[in-house]
């Protein structure tokens, strides 16, 4: 039998789409994460998209442009904000880096059922305050040992910069409460579950499926 959500009536798309911000410090999984969702079919019968960031900083290694980031220059990405072309944008290190303001509506025109932003926390607080439909999701290490056992398990950063970031994952995790889900990340199996059934659930919300039901109330039997 045919789902609802396909159902032939007109139903306003802006409704089923889900923007989605994960968010979580170096060595919570988010990036784990976020690839499972991406690759995740099961969820929906639509792709879910990532977002894809501009920066001005060079390509690092194999990285390619449109793929890891799209890279500009300087200047491109000065006009690009003074024409509003960005949900939010920071400067980190003297580079700049920025999510397309098009990112939402250029997805829903592919068809896709979901964007997928990979950001941190103040990058999560700016698109919400231009799309107050966000869902936030902030990825939870299980202790900070744990956290720090992964951070030293990768074999590529020096204490020093271990210590940094142990430093920001605190105070990341110190603007809890402005997220809509703390997902714990203590089993990776178990964190997929949970993020495939935010996701799922966002999906069935009444808002997003309002369209649907008066379409529904305004067909004759």
């Amino acid at each position: 039998m045919e789902s609802l959500y396909r159902h032939p009536s007109p139903v306003n798309p802006a409704d089923a789409l889900v923007a989605l911000a994960l968010v979580g410090p170096s060595g919570s999984g988010k990036s784990t994460l976020c690839r499972h969702l991406l690759e995740t079919t099961a969820l929906a019968q639509k792709p879910i998209e990532l977002s894809r960031s501009f920066t001005t900083r060079a390509p690092r290694g194999a990285e390619r442009d449109g793929v890891e980031y799209h890279f500009v220059s300087k200047e491109r990405f000065r006009a690009m904000i003074d024409a509003g072309g960005f949900l939010e944008w920071a400067e980190v290190h003297g580079n700049y880096y920025g999510t397309p303001a098009a990112v939402i509506d250029d997805a829903r025109a592919r068809g896709a059922c979901g964007v997928l932003f990979d950001i941190d926390y103040q990058g999560a607080r700016q698109i919400r305050a231009r799309v107050p439909t966000l869902v936030s999701v902030m990825i939870v290490p299980p202790s900070w040992q744990v956290l720090e056992a992964r951070l030293r398990g990768r074999n590529t950063d020096s204490d020093e910069v271990i210590e940094r970031r142990m430093a920001n994952a605190r105070a990341e995790l110190a603007h809890y409460a402005m997220f809509d889900y703390l997902l714990l990340n203590d089993d990776l199996d178990g964190a997929r579950r949970e993020i495939e059934a935010i996701f799922v659930a966002e999906r069935a919300r009444r808002a997003r499926r309002a369209g649907l039901a008066e379409a529904l109330l305004r067909e004759r039997r």
